[in-house]
């Protein structure tokens, strides 16, 4: 019998996608979320909708149908120490938010894997690139100090790569899949955290959904990679198409923002996967532009970093500032990036005042 997984999972938007997957196999998974998250999941279970290829329509997946366990709760009553594996599944800025911020110092404390599934790669495990100076990516972080007590050989990151959002007129525990991707992960330094995740790979790959009608093999696999580059594939698609929704008045879609001018989404996009390549990556891990520009027509709204900035966030990641400052380090530049950057900054400083 293998091994059943006991994951804490930190955000719950996001994070129901790849709780989905996990229960679907058997694991055990618990959301830390808002209060009246955590009363819909724990009353209703977590419903995930994902197109699957050859069926028209969406499947719909219940947690409350699944063999593993799902339950949410709030940072309070979570410890982490019960855990196998910890998913850091918010966006950057809210872990400097009050209890999230003490449950990661817990979470680093306890020494237990980490996986995060963020766009912003945590700090330390930016460490884990070799040659890397992580000093002078503090700026791009909200608040680099959260990050004080997880040890890099603790921690890895996956490329969130599926698209998924809450449908606006839904309940806040419903979570539809706009682009069916895997998510990639790259292993830990230790060959039994890494075990862990091999594992919930072939049990996920494992799964055949009933959809009523016969047997489905559903998309968004995790896949476990032992380059620690193999998730920063998501650098390119971030810069080329999702900060760029980031105009000066108002926001545009990411379908847009990459077909408008292919020729220049095309010159941003090989420049991240150049400065990718300088840190030491090998081009067969990232993903092509034609592939990503293809997947990109099906983007027809503004990213969710667009969307936050346009709704007056304060904060947002800043995956655009980490590639340009590590660009910088090693003597490259180009102006759309740099452009884009000043840009975000624009938003953010006009978003601060206003809040000020």
């Amino acid at each position: 019998m293998a091994t059943k997984y006991n994951t804490l999972i930190m955000g719950a938007s996001y994070g129901s996608l790849l709780a989905i997957k996990l229960v679907l196999a058997g694991h055990s998974v618990r959301l830390v979320c808002l209060p009246e998250e955590a009363e819909l999941f724990n009353k209703d279970g977590a419903i995930v909708r994902m197109p699957v290829r050859g069926r028209d329509g969406l499947v719909e997946i219940n947690s409350n149908d699944c063999p593993g366990a799902l339950s949410a709760g709030g940072t309070d009553d979570a410890d982490p120490s019960e855990y196998d594996l910890v998913v850091l599944a918010m966006q950057e800025p809210q872990y400097r938010s009050p209890g999230v911020r003490e449950l990661l110092d817990r979470v680093g404390k306890s020494g237990k894997p980490c996986m995060s599934i963020m766009n912003m790669p945590p700090l330390p495990y930016m460490a884990r690139i070799p040659g890397l100076d992580t000093s002078m990516l503090t700026k791009c972080y909200t608040d680099a100090s959260v990050w004080d007590s997880v040890e890099p050989k603790n921690i890895t990151l996956c490329s969130p790569d599926p698209q998924a959002f809450r449908p606006p007129e839904e309940p806040l525990n419903v979570l539809q899949v706009a682009l069916p991707t895997n998510f990639k992960a790259a292993r830990f330094e230790s060959d039994a955290d890494t075990a862990i995740l091999s594992q919930m790979q072939a049990d996920i790959e494992a799964i055949r959904f009933d959809t009523g009608d016969g047997e489905v093999e559903l998309p968004v696999k995790l896949k476990v990679h032992d380059s620690v580059f193999v998730p920063l594939a998501k650098w390119a698609m971030l810069l080329t198409g999702n900060y760029r929704c980031v105009q000066q008045d108002d926001m545009r879609s990411i379908r847009e923002s990459v077909h408008t001018d292919m020729e220049m989404s095309g010159k941003v996009y090989e420049f991240v996967k150049q400065v990718c390549g300088k840190m030491g990556a090998d081009m067969n891990d990232l993903v092509p532009f034609e592939k990503y520009a293809n997947a990109a027509n099906g983007l027809a709204k503004p990213s969710s970093a667009a969307r936050a900035l346009l709704a007056g966030a304060p904060n947002i990641e800043r995956a655009d500032c980490l590639v340009k400052t590590i660009a910088a380090a090693k003597g490259m530049q180009l102006d759309t990036v740099d452009e884009t950057v000043a840009m975000v900054d624009s938003w953010l400083e006009r978003n601060r005042a206003k809040a000020g």
